[in-house]
Parts: structure tokens; C-alpha cells; sequence
């Protein structure tokens, strides 16, 4: 359990219509995923792609990233709720990956 960093991404499908607002809202949640530990955050479109946006922050273990879902306040699920509001086709794919390290 002690693993990491942990990378973990969350794949959006954003109408472009809507990516300004989409942007704003995640702003926020920038703020709420250092505050519960990350310590990078990037948001990211696709190039080939304007509906596919990534969102990505890396956790220093996977206890830390653990205890983040622990930390959820309601405040966090209203964001979360702004931003799901905002996508397209349900919740958006989550993918956590470790880091190598030598043994």
C-alpha cells in the first residue's frame, strides 16, 4: 500500500460549447485535489479530439490517494456535481497508474 507516486487520470467528454464553463468549473476542483494532497494537476484537451479532455494529478503513495477519497466534504461533491453536469455520456473514465520502482 505504501506504492507511488500514484498518476491517476480522469478522461471527460466535454461538448466545446461548453468547454469555458467546463474549464472554470475545474479550476475549482484543481484547488480541491492539492488541497487533498496531489501534488501535480494538469487539465488537458486533445488535439485531434475538442469533446476529449484529461485531467491528471499525481498522489505520493497509494495510502495518500486512499485517504483523499476519505477527505470528500459535501462542498466537494456539489463541485463534482457542477463539473458532471457539464460532460457528456455519464462519469468519465478514471485510470490509476504506480510508479515502477526498483527493487
Amino acid at each position: 500500500l505504501d506504492q507511488g507516486p500514484v498518476l491517476v487520470t480522469v478522461e471527460y467528454r466535454v461538448d466545446p460549447a461548453r468547454a469555458d464553463a467546463f474549464v472554470e468549473a475545474m479550476e475549482h476542483l484543481e484547488r480541491t485535489r492539492r488541497r487533498d494532497g496531489a501534488i501535480r494537476w494538469g487539465l488537458f484537451q486533445d488535439t485531434a479530439d475538442a469533446w476529449r479532455w484529461l485531467e491528471t494529478f499525481l498522489v505520493e503513495s497509494w495510502v495518500e490517494h486512499l485517504r483523499q477519497h476519505e477527505r470528500v466534504t459535501m462542498s466537494d461533491r456539489l463541485l463534482r456535481d457542477r463539473v458532471y453536469a457539464l460532460i457528456e455520456g455519464g462519469e468519465p473514465r478514471v485510470s490509476h497508474l504506480v510508479a515502477r520502482r526498483e527493487e
